[in-house]
């Protein structure tokens, strides 16, 4: 009876008092990683999967027009490309380990445009969110461009991160809620034969 009585006591006490659970629970440091690869159907898969990722965001970034449709978007006039937003542990997976990703996953030699989707919204990008990151994506396409397997140059561009607008609801995780039509469309367009073209394999 007492011992109930006591566990009354402190289940009141967290209720009044959500700080004090809340001090036991470490708390996890994400960041944050943008980048443009053509569809971003396409490039939400690999970093889903990749330990230490958090979360993925299909969204805009890079035009003038404030809070885009996908329609507005897609007809190429508001400057944006399509991009994936990743949100990440750093403690689990380095800044590095997502370059690597995306390299891997796009076609760094035609300029606004990525597989069968042409236009400046499909162009392909980093864009960095601080100047550490800017550092990593400039050394990692200098070295890139010095062991690429393919003759052509890297076009990729490296840009300043700017406003995000994530795209529409039934954007999101396309390749899970739509996995028949996500293949046709990622087969049609060519992605996985154009990638193991360049980089001698198709990414996993």
């Amino acid at each position: 009876m007492i011992y109930l009585r006591r566990l009354l006591l402190i289940t009141a006490a967290l209720m009044l008092n959500p700080a004090l659970t809340h001090a036991q629970t470490p708390t996890v440091k994400t960041a944050r990683a943008t980048f443009a690869g053509g569809c971003f159907w396409c490039m939400e898969a690999p970093y889903d999967k990749l330990p230490g990722v958090i979360a993925t965001i299909s969204g805009y970034m890079g035009g003038q027009v404030k809070n885009p449709t996908y329609e507005q978007v897609s007809s190429g006039r508001t400057g944006h490309t399509e991009v994936v937003q990743v949100e990440y542990d750093p403690a689990k997976v380095s800044y590095e380990k997502l370059l690597e990703v995306f390299w891997a996953n796009i076609d760094p030699t035609v300029k606004n445009a990525q597989f069968c989707d042409h236009g400046t919204q499909y162009r392909s990008g980093v864009f960095y969110h601080d100047d550490a990151q800017r550092k990593f994506a400039d050394a990692s396409k200098a070295a890139l461009q010095k062991s690429k397997p393919f003759k052509a140059d890297i076009v990729t561009e490296i840009t300043k991160a700017g406003e995000f607008y994530p795209a529409e609801d039934y954007h999101q995780d396309y390749y899970q809620k739509n996995p028949v039509r996500y293949k046709l469309y990622r087969n049609g367009c060519g992605r996985d034969a154009r990638l193991k073209e360049l980089w001698g394999r198709a990414p996993e």
